[in-house]
């Protein structure tokens, strides 16, 4: 299998001080890796440095093939999608839904470039795919918060990505919205031409069972990797997380984590 990402001891500095410590870390085609850590753990830093938005400090950062200092970034940022609730204030909020989608064709924020009958079809058919069909012809500005996560998960394909970065997709949903977000992004990861999924969160709930490899960061440095068998349960978790936990388990092979 094709490497998708390659950590060799890459540290990242700033100042003073060491934001990421040494992480060695690669992922393959056909893997869908989820990362989990609380805050200030350095999971946004480390999808910066995955998109390119950021430079290793030390160490050898390979992604999609391309080595960084021998590579072309905005070649290699027009492989990735990456789905973020702080592109939402970017974001023309009065456009209507499917051009916002299109505009994923052209990593761009509105559509200004020539577009074709089929590009639009093939958004439309990206928000259907997303459990979208009943947000085309309606304007952003007047989507719920989980109506516009799945805009944006579709503007994302809409460039067909190699990778597909879910940053915290679930912030700010209820619990219904949240469930039904999931269950689209496990109908994508089931799809035979799903680009390789990275799925960051804080909570262990939302790591679906296609995400069947974990890395566990805290404090800027890798703490375990691995299975999610090997990693989701009571005694792993209760030596990464830095207080007392008690965990239940979940239909569909999910694990909930709640302080003890």
């Amino acid at each position: 299998m094709a490497k998708i990402l390659d950590f060799q001891n890459v540290s990242l500095e700033r100042g003073e001080r060491t934001i990421l410590h040494n992480i060695t870390w690669t992922t393959h085609t056909h893997e869908n890796w989820a990362i989990l850590g609380l805050n200030g753990a350095g999971k946004t830093t480390l999808l910066k440095l995955i998109h390119g938005d950021m430079w290793p400090t030390t160490g050898r950062l390979e992604v999609l093939g391309g080595v960084f200092g021998h590579t072309s970034i905005p070649e290699l940022q027009r492989k990735i999608g990456w789905v973020s609730t702080a592109l939402q204030d970017a974001l023309h909020v009065g456009e209507r839904v499917e051009k916002i989608v299109l505009s994923g064709k052209f990593a761009s924020i509105g559509v200004y470039e020539h577009y074709t009958a089929a590009d639009m079809a093939q958004a439309k058919q990206y928000l259907e795919q997303m459990g979208g069909s009943a947000l085309i012809g309606k304007r952003y500005a007047t989507l719920s918060q989980g109506e516009r996560q799945t805009v944006l998960i579709a503007r994302a394909l809409m460039a067909r990505p190699q990778l597909l970065i879910l940053d915290e997709p679930c912030n700010g949903l209820d619990l219904f919205a949240r469930e039904r977000l999931l269950q689209h992004v496990a109908q994508l990861a089931a799809a035979p031409d799903s680009p390789a999924l990275l799925f960051v969160s804080h909570y262990t709930e939302e790591l679906l069972p296609c995400f069947q490899n974990v890395l566990l960061l805290r404090d800027g440095q890798i703490v375990r990797q691995g299975t999610r068998a090997a990693l989701l349960n009571q005694a792993v978790l209760s030596d990464f997380y830095p207080a007392p936990i008690q965990t239940a388990t979940l239909s569909g092979e999910r694990l909930a984590v709640y302080p003890q």
